[in-house]
């Protein structure tokens, strides 16, 4: 039954590889960067647990086991370094996430299609600009004689360096997060909002709704399944915290509420050379990343029906 059944399938697969061979053609470059960019690279976590020396090589130096892990789960910092992930990561899945559905909603609300392009324009054009340039803009507006700080004492607060304060740090980088990305992570939104039936809004509109109502009841609807699965991506990647712009904004005196995974991961490999212990930290990061992408999508499927498995 077994070999009458692998017979079927590679028959089958036969035939559709020769009716569509150049769509499996265009598969290749996909795959490999993938596998060479991604798969291949996972033969170096082994060093996660092995005390690492480069002229030793990955298979020649001594094996240590979970000590780097040991290391890492007693350590001062990882209670301070998961902390900071999980909560900017929470405050990135309540206020980062719904701002591009807003966003699109409301755009797709927009009756004047000229200046429905010209917001468009705007929100996207921050997405484009270099990440570097972004943090600079950032540090500029916000140190001591910026321009937000010169709002903020036109309103009677303190003139002083906002950076430097590891209270603000959080809400400095959401925020910033927001208006960087709102405009481009809006766009899958609003594709997803011209595929509803229009003949839907016209029956609601006979039938008496409010614009609220036919969000509420017909826009929203139809692109929840947009929703379903961009959540599961975001909750998947939960806790990899963009570690560039982390390290391009913060400093010793913010430590404190800005340290988070990966950017610790960066210092001890790369500044300290801490091979192994950053390994181990970065694995632990995306074994906890991959359960939380299993959870989300059983979530999803159970509540919506909608999941990427």
């Amino acid at each position: 039954m077994r070999k009458g059944t692998d017979a079927t399938f590679t028959a089958r697969f036969k035939r559709d590889f020769v009716l569509n061979k150049y769509l499996y053609l265009m598969m290749v470059p996909v795959l490999a960067y993938y596998v060479t960019f991604h798969y291949a690279p996972m033969y170096g976590a082994i060093i996660a647990f092995k005390e690492y020396a480069p002229m030793k090589g990955i298979l020649g130096s001594d094996w240590v086991g979970l000590d780097n892990f040991k290391a890492f789960f007693g350590s001062y910092y990882f209670w301070r370094i998961l902390k900071n992930t999980v909560l900017i990561s929470l405050y990135s899945l309540c206020f980062e996430f719904p701002a591009p559905i807003i966003l699109a909603i409301l755009i797709n609300e927009l009756t004047n299609k000229r200046f429905q392009r010209f917001v468009q324009t705007v929100t996207y054009m921050p997405y484009f600009i270099s990440l570097v340039v972004i943090c600079g803009m950032i540090k500029d507006f916000t140190n001591s004689g910026g321009v937000i700080n010169t709002l903020f004492t036109y309103f009677g607060a303190n003139d002083t360096a906002m950076l430097q304060k590891p209270e603000l740090f959080r809400s400095i980088y959401i925020l910033s997060e927001i208006w960087q990305k709102i405009g481009w992570e809006s766009i899958i939104y609003l594709a997803a909002l011209m595929s509803i039936d229009q003949e839907q809004y016209e029956a609601a509109r006979i039938d008496g709704a409010s614009r609220w109502k036919q969000i509420w009841h017909i826009t929203l609807p139809g692109i929840l399944p947009t929703i379903s699965i961009m959540f599961i991506l975001r909750v998947g990647n939960l806790l990899n915290v963009g570690w560039e712009k982390i390290i391009l904004l913060y400093n010793p005196s913010t430590y404190d509420t800005a340290d988070v995974i990966s950017s610790f991961v960066y210092r001890k490999g790369l500044l300290e050379f801490g091979w192994s212990y950053s390994s181990a930290v970065g694995l632990f990061n995306s074994v906890i990343n991959l359960l939380l992408l299993i959870a989300a999508n059983r979530l999803s499927r159970k509540m919506s029906e909608n999941s990427l498995w």
